[in-house]
């Protein structure tokens, strides 16, 4: 599920440091922190539970728990856990990386949303601890607050961390019908008997879809909103792994369809950050004419190059079209829309693999002993990617230059020349 806790994606390629290898360079890109849900969906969810309470005069066995709960949600903001969260991932960067992070400090940089901003603040808070508790970096830490690039999300603003420049993709079909005709297509087929089930249980309540689906995300939702995330067993409980695999799946069709590869302009939204990627990777001024802040991006303090260090702060929409512009997850036909195909059968594309809550992508450079080039690897919540298309090894690493060299789609700017036809 996309709006869950953060998790440990299972790898098939350890993420450990190779044997003779040095890490040399490491960027995060990471999602915001645990929030609570948008306000839109949180009208909905109060609905439905008004909904139930206002047409359910016997509440019985699983759901009875529903006759005396009060939805108390708010809109948009990290939880309590969520911070906590992007404080725990700023510690895990400064531990990983350590190497690294004991003498430099990351060049932070955020999209403008309120709750971004305040997941790479809790990020920074995080990283500063860890540096703190390690005694060799006491001494070259007086640069903290770290200060943060904030990137404008305004209507009309160039922001590689945040959509939205794009007109074609915004406003117009099929780019911005496709995601939810895949998701109505699959909801069709799984949801009519949870609709039902529910139905019968919690009689008069004439539960639509949309209620329906409404019931199954207050489960995550419900879970972050504790302050150790806590699972929330009276809604989880309600439903079936089977059931919750059904759901995920409604969850990453919206992801594949709307801005990944599903979605002819979605991976297009991840080109200007792709091309900032390789400016960094290597030292190299910034060359894109897509979504990207020349202001900035020409600005040796708002877009240094040379560091060792980058961490950068967006949303789940915006990674899954960065990761699909580089293409990470192209190995595979068009995800169905009538059956489940699972991660590890769809090129490990997934919303609750990919996007979670607090996810983050590692990008690294690496220095090994009898490689004549550094080396690329990518690990997106502890999953080490294969890297294929850049012909990776058993250890998911690519040379730099194939790495480049793969990434042919977004040094020619994608598809941008079709945002405003």
């Amino acid at each position: 599920m996309i709006d869950s806790p953060y998790f440990s994606v299972e790898s098939q390629i350890p993420d450990t440091v190779p044997p003779q290898c040095d890490i040399t360079f490491a960027q995060v890109l990471s999602r915001h922190g645990a929030r609570d849900p948008t306000a839109s969906k949180t009208a909905a969810y109060n609905s439905t539970i008004n909904k139930i309470h206002a047409n359910v005069r016997k509440y019985s066995g699983p759901y009875a728990f529903l006759e005396q709960y009060q939805y108390t949600l708010g809109a948009d903001q990290l939880t309590l856990f969520g911070q906590d969260e992007m404080v725990k991932s700023g510690q895990k960067f400064y531990e990983r990386y350590e190497c690294l992070a004991e003498e430099f400090t990351p060049f932070f940089r955020s999209s403008s949303e309120a709750r971004v901003v305040e997941s790479a603040r809790n990020f920074t808070q995080g990283f500063h601890a860890a540096k703190l508790a390690d005694w060799r970096s006491r001494h070259i830490d007086s640069t903290y607050p770290y200060p943060i690039t904030v990137i404008s999300e305004a209507d009309g603003s160039n922001n590689t961390l945040n959509h939205g420049l794009c007109n074609d993709f915004e406003n117009e079909a099929p780019y911005n019908t496709t995601a939810s005709d895949a998701q109505a297509a699959w909801t069709k087929i799984f949801i009519s008997p949870i609709q039902a089930r529910l139905n019968a249980g919690l009689p008069g309540a004439n539960l639509s879809a949309s209620d329906t689906i409404a019931m199954m995300d207050l489960c995550p939702f419900n879970t972050v909103a504790s302050p150790n995330g806590t699972f929330s067993s009276l809604f989880c409980s309600l439903f079936s792994e089977t059931e919750w695999h059904q759901y995920n799946y409604y969850e990453t069709l919206n992801k594949y369809y709307g801005y990944g590869p599903g979605n002819k302009l979605g991976p297009t939204q991840g080109v200007g950050f792709g091309n900032e990627l390789l400016a960094r990777l290597t030292a190299q001024p910034v060359k894109d004419e897509t979504s990207t802040n020349h202001t900035l991006d020409s600005s040796s303090v708002t877009f240094p190059l040379g560091r060792r260090l980058y961490a950068d702060f967006s949303h789940d929409n915006d990674m899954t079209a960065i990761f699909s512009a580089l293409g990470f997850f192209n190995g595979t036909a068009l995800l169905p829309n009538t059956t489940i195909l699972e991660a590890p059968q769809a090129d490990g594309f997934s919303a609750s693999w990919a996007v979670p809550f607090a996810s983050r992508a590692y990008f690294e450079k690496m220095e090994c002993g009898g490689q004549t080039e550094e080396l690329v690897r990518v690990i997106i919540n502890d999953r080490v990617l294969p890297l294929t298309q850049c012909g990776g090894d058993g250890l998911g690493r690519c040379t730099l230059s194939s790495f480049i060299n793969s990434l042919g789609f977004v040094r020619s700017g994608g598809d941008w020349d079709q945002c405003f036809v």
